[in-house]
């Protein structure tokens, strides 16, 4: 949790007192966590941003849990040089997102005001002809949602309006405080939860995901969805080839999360990016030497893990879904220039 001091909230908004920022400087590298003020014009991104007939909200920009398999890591340095943060500790690129995170505090203001515009753009949006992902691109539940509330204010501007459909994508437990405002949503329009977790194995998920909550507790965050009535989904994304492939371990997880009140899945293999690659391959070559070259081999000329392999991942996962009673989501593939573009397209849009 957050320390809950006044100086990390002038932290938080650097341009409100240089004198107050420039001696929690020396604090901000004790703690290895700083906030800053991210002002938008926009915060939603249409259709034609994310090329999924969709529209998205990333209330932050970089994320604490520090997953090694980030894919959204590229597009953070050029995020926080068009915000005009400082880097004057010059973290590489790959840490920085972890370690300098950008909050969109005016987010939920800017959602109201978008929804209460008579404008054609949000019309689709405001009528529930179109539907809504928040966290396309960063997790809206990282820690520093439980200081800032960023999220649920974005949830509560989108409870004022019936017939929003609004989808949820996370990897923390915070998303269960939020069930009061998801069941407003839902009792007027529809609203989905999909929580992230790939592996039940508590000591491989702190290698993976450093910084992200434990599977015990993501799982009893879908129990509390489920059990409030929000319709709620497992993603096992992604799938890590060699290390959480595991036939019987995904048959587990799957098992939990279906007990857990669960109803659908959706999976897909590790896909990495040019920035994700050079993060990833080190860390696979400390963590599991013995799979740097065929990882090495495999992501050599592509994105995307073969073929074969990706086929029979979707049919595995499909047979043991249908045996736990779970709906098997489809996973798109697309152009990972196209996939890049639109991610930062998500992240930068409006700063």
């Amino acid at each position: 949790m957050l320390p809950n001091r006044p100086l990390v909230q002038a932290a938080l908004f650097p341009e409100d007192d240089p004198a107050v920022v420039r001696a929690l400087r020396v604090i901000g590298e004790q703690k290895d966590i700083r906030y800053h003020s991210a002002p938008a014009k926009n915060v939603l991104n249409g259709p034609e941003v994310t090329g999924m007939g969709y529209w998205s909200v990333n209330p932050y920009v970089g994320c604490a849990f520090g997953c090694a398999y980030c894919y959204a890591r590229y597009a953070h340095r050029y995020v926080m040089e068009r915000a005009g943060a400082p880097n004057d500790d010059a973290l590489p690129p790959w840490l920085a997102f972890e370690r300098r995170v950008l909050v969109k505090r005016d987010a939920p203001m800017l959602v109201r005001q978008a929804l209460a515009s008579r404008s054609t753009r949000w019309r689709g949006l405001a009528s529930g002809a179109e539907s809504v992902l928040v966290g396309s691109a960063t997790d809206p539940y990282q820690p520093a949602e439980r200081r800032f509330r960023v999220t649920r204010g974005v949830l509560e501007a989108f409870a004022e309006h019936p017939g929003v459909r609004v989808n949820v994508i996370t990897k923390s437990p915070l998303v269960a405080r939020d069930v009061d405002v998801l069941a407003r949503i839902a009792s007027r329009g529809a609203v989905t939860v999909h929580v992230s977790l790939i592996t039940l194995d508590r000591a491989l998920a702190r290698r993976v995901e450093p910084r992200a909550p434990t599977p015990e507790s993501r799982l009893r965050a879908i129990e509390r969805l489920a059990a409030a009535g929000i319709h709620v989904g497992l993603n096992v994304m992604p799938v890590l080839p060699g290390i959480t492939d595991d036939p019987a371990g995904l048959d587990a997880l799957l098992a939990r999360a279906a007990a857990a009140g669960a109803r659908d899945v959706g999976a897909c293999a590790l896909r990495l990016q040019p920035a994700a690659r050079d993060r990833y391959l080190p860390w696979i070559a400390a963590e599991f030497p013995e799979l740097a070259a065929r990882y090495r081999t495999t992501y050599a000329r592509s994105s995307h893990a073969g073929d074969r392999y990706q086929a029979g991942l979707r049919t595995y996962v499909g047979r043991i879904a249908a045996r736990h009673g779970l709906v098997l989501r489809e996973y798109r593939r697309g152009d990972d220039k196209v996939a890049a573009e639109r991610a930062l397209a998500q992240l930068s849009l409006g700063l």
